[in-house]
């Protein structure tokens, strides 16, 4: 049985807006109901990293929000293990676009928040500084946020969901705002844990190369009302280089064309 299973999933809301966002966006009033996705069907296995592609303000984000419990669908259900999703759960962990490390609290006190079930002090310790050598921020666990750098912030924020050992870990845009080599070095970082830990892992991503490189599968949803445009297992191997393999290489220029690029740049 697939480990997520979303089934016929569609959402709408009431339009509240009194202007519209952009001149794409189709003449709403305030009250016109807005479909946002439109009759989902899809299947993520157990243990495999999917990354979801889609133009800016399709649904991909609210699409993640419903499969971790924190919105529901309008029709439609999702199904986890088997069981339908009716809120959040305790075996899932939602990394957010922008960082959710607590202001207060240390980079060790932060991991340490999904470790709080054990009550050996030295046990606990000892995990804490497991999960921070595996993003490499030794020598850290005493920072606060503000002193660290965005990449290391995430990096903080990617061991304290680690720690928490969930069955699932959904990430939204988790390289956005990052400069290109820490962009790179966080992409490397999360194929590499995923490599290791085989989580089922689903990513909401703008970057098309970085789901090419990341994903065991890439989903690409359409603009709004969002449903599948294509869906496409990555029988790549690893480390994957755009020169080198002609055919990643071209799925690369058939996905920029769906997203409404005529050519990759």
């Amino acid at each position: 049985m697939a480990e997520i299973k979303l089934a016929n999933l569609s959402k709408a809301y009431i339009n509240r807006r009194q202007r519209r966002r952009s001149r794409n966006d189709p003449d709403q009033r305030p009250g016109d109901r807005v479909v946002v996705l439109n009759e989902i069907s899809l299947e993520f296995q157990e243990g495999e990293m999917v990354c979801i592609l889609g133009p800016s303000g399709c649904g991909k984000s609210t699409l993640l929000r419903i499969i971790a419990g924190f919105d529901r669908p309008t029709s439609g259900s999702v199904f986890i293990g088997g069981k339908e999703v009716s809120g959040p759960r305790a075996d899932s962990i939602f990394v957010f676009q922008h960082s959710g490390l607590l202001p207060w609290m240390t980079v060790a006190e932060n991991v340490g928040l999904g470790l709080r079930h054990l009550r050996d002090p030295i046990d606990r310790a000892a995990k804490i500084s497991e999960y921070i050598e595996m993003v490499e921020l030794e020598g850290f666990e005493s920072y606060y946020p503000h002193q660290l750098s965005g990449g290391m912030q995430r990096r903080a924020e990617l061991a304290r969901a680690l720690a928490v050992n969930p069955n699932l870990l959904i990430m939204d845009e988790p390289f956005s705002g990052l400069d290109f080599l820490t962009h790179m070095k966080m992409r490397e970082e999360v194929v590499n844990m995923h490599e290791f830990l085989r989580k089922t892992t689903l990513v909401v991503t703008h970057d098309i190369d970085d789901a090419l490189i990341m994903g065991d599968r890439i989903v690409v949803l359409s603009g709004r009302p969002a449903n599948v445009k294509l869906e496409q297992t990555l029988n790549f191997p690893r480390p994957r280089d755009f020169e080198r393999s002609p055919e990643l290489s071209r799925l690369r220029s058939e996905i920029f064309l769906m997203l409404g690029v005529p050519y990759a740049v």
